[in-house]
């Protein structure tokens, strides 16, 4: 068991883009932050997670911007193989080659409309590390879970489900995410969140040496205006956003948030 003395995670804030954007939109986007991001200190870990035709062009676009090295990119899926005869499926080893640190696996939205079990999260979490690739891990309750009173072992048994053994805090990311919250405008309160996240926290402490540092990230509904209320919840190292991700204008109060003062 780990002990809760080991150094506060970095940290992360994550946009996914998921089936939004053109290139020229996004890197439009990103262009306006890029002062800011050169210019302030003590910024989180920032990825970005763009459709898959567009992750290679914003890697060559935050180089160009010369902000590389403070964004990473994120893909929004992988298959578990490595290759095969898997149409429309993108390798993690592939993700890697062209340039990126991050995979979101078990995304609500994938679990829902493509029907992922834990079993198949766990798998593409772990082809990620396979690859090199740190693994967003997403878990989260229904509306109906939630009002029988089921979130918190509904998001155990996926965690246990869905993370791998061989797991730890340097390449796996928990993101908590109610599945009754995302884009609906719906948020959970800071109490609520602050009730998962400690489960979450106490059940990678007593599964992993390193537990404590796992990265829980918040994600449904996050924007600038909730940000910083929830960023201040305890166990909570950053977010996963969605449609707040796409503008300039709606994610950078979401990174300033959560960056050291």
């Amino acid at each position: 068991m780990a002990s809760n003395t080991l150094a506060a995670p970095r940290p992360l804030i994550a946009g996914n883009w998921k089936m939004n954007g053109t290139l020229q939109a996004g890197l439009a986007e990103l262009g306006l932050m890029s002062d800011r991001i050169k210019a302030t200190r003590g910024l989180p870990e920032i990825v970005v997670c763009p459709p898959a035709t567009l992750l290679h062009p914003v890697v060559l676009g935050l180089a160009a911007f010369g902000i590389a090295q403070a964004v990473g990119v994120g893909g929004q899926d992988c298959h578990a193989n490595p290759k095969g005869a898997h149409t429309g499926d993108i390798a993690a080893e592939s993700l890697r080659d062209i340039g990126c640190s991050h995979v979101i696996v078990g995304h609500s939205e994938r679990r829902a409309d493509h029907g992922e079990t834990d079993e198949a999260v766990r798998a593409k979490a772990v082809a990620g590390h396979r690859a090199g690739l740190v693994a967003i891990v997403c878990i989260g309750e229904t509306l109906a879970e939630r009002d029988g009173g089921q979130t918190l072992d509904v998001v155990s048994r996926q965690l246990a489900g869905s993370v791998p053994d061989a797991a730890t805090a340097a390449n796996t990311v928990v993101a908590y995410e109610p599945v009754w919250a995302i884009g609906t405008g719906r948020t959970p309160t800071a109490e609520q969140v602050a009730e998962v996240h400690a489960r979450l926290r106490a059940d990678l402490v007593a599964r992993f040496a390193d537990g404590a540092s796992f990265r829980l990230l918040y994600g449904g509904s996050v924007k600038a205006s909730n940000a910083a209320e929830l960023m201040a919840v305890a166990n909570v190292d950053g977010a996963l956003v969605g449609g707040a991700s796409l503008t300039a204008q709606d994610f950078w109060p979401i990174i300033e948030a959560k960056a050291a003062r």
